[in-house]
C-alpha cells in the first residue's frame, strides 16, 4: 500500500476562485532578528485543496464543526469522468455498486493538469442535476474532485452545491494527482483544519491505496 498526495501546495500568485484573492506569505520573523522563524499567512477559507462545508452556501447549515474527525476520512470510489461535458446520472449509475458502501465519491477529470492556466476555470465536467441527486441518494460524507467546483465557475445559482449540501455532505475541491492511484476503490483522507464554526478549509488530502 502506498501513500498519495492528492494536495496542491499553497503558494502565492496561485490560481484561486474567480473574484477571491490568492494567499499572501509574509516572512514575519526571522532567526537573525529574532532568534525563530514565522510566517503570516493570509487567505481565504476555501484556497487551494479544500473542503466546503453546508454554511458555505446554505443559510444555517452544517459547520466544519458539526463533524467528527472520522467523517474526514475512508472508502472512496473513483468515477472516471475525463473527456465529458455533461456527467450524466446514467455514467452514475455505473458505479452504483461500489458507492453503496463507500465514504466518498471522487470526480477524476484529470483537470488538475490545466492548474496554473485560464483553461482550469473552463470546459470541466460537470454533473447535471440528477446525476448530483443520485449522488446524495448514497450514504456519502462527501464528493470530492479535481476540478475548481462542483458547478460551473460561472455559476450564479450553486446548484449542485445546494444539492449535495441539502443532505449534509462536504464538498472537496482542487485535487490533483489523482491517475497516480491506479484502482477504483481506495482510501481516502481529507483533513481540514480544526476551524470552529467553518464554512470551509484547506485540506491535506492524500490516498491508501
Amino acid at each position: 500500500m502506498k501513500i498519495i498526495d492528492l494536495t496542491h501546495e499553497i503558494v502565492e500568485g496561485m490560481p484561486v476562485y474567480p473574484g477571491t484573492e490568492p494567499p499572501e506569505i509574509k516572512i514575519a520573523t526571522t532567526i537573525e532578528k529574532d532568534g525563530f522563524e514565522e510566517r503570516l499567512i493570509t487567505m481565504f477559507s476555501h484556497t487551494g485543496t479544500h473542503m466546503d462545508a453546508p454554511c458555505h452556501i446554505l443559510k444555517g447549515g452544517s459547520t466544519l464543526s458539526d463533524f467528527d474527525i472520522s467523517d474526514f476520512t475512508g472508502r472512496a470510489v473513483l468515477i472516471d469522468v475525463r473527456g465529458m461535458n455533461e456527467v450524466t446520472v446514467e455514467h452514475v449509475q455505473k458505479y452504483s455498486g461500489e458507492l453503496e458502501n463507500a465514504k466518498f465519491a471522487v470526480l477524476h477529470s484529470g483537470w488538475d493538469k490545466l492548474w496554473g492556466t485560464p483553461e482550469y476555470f473552463k470546459n470541466f465536467p460537470v454533473l447535471n442535476d440528477s446525476a448530483a441527486e443520485l449522488l446524495a441518494t448514497f450514504d456519502l460524507k462527501g464528493i470530492c474532485m479535481d476540478m475548481i467546483s462542483i458547478d460551473p465557475a460561472d455559476t450564479v445559482t450553486y446548484a449542485n452545491h445546494r444539492i449535495i449540501f441539502k443532505k449534509g455532505l462536504v464538498i472537496v475541491e482542487n485535487l490533483r494527482g489523482l491517475e497516480s492511484i491506479g484502482t477504483e476503490v481506495f482510501e481516502l483522507t481529507c483533513l481540514p483544519l480544526n476551524i470552529k464554526g467553518g464554512d470551509g478549509s484547506p485540506v491535506r488530502a492524500f490516498a491508501l491505496a
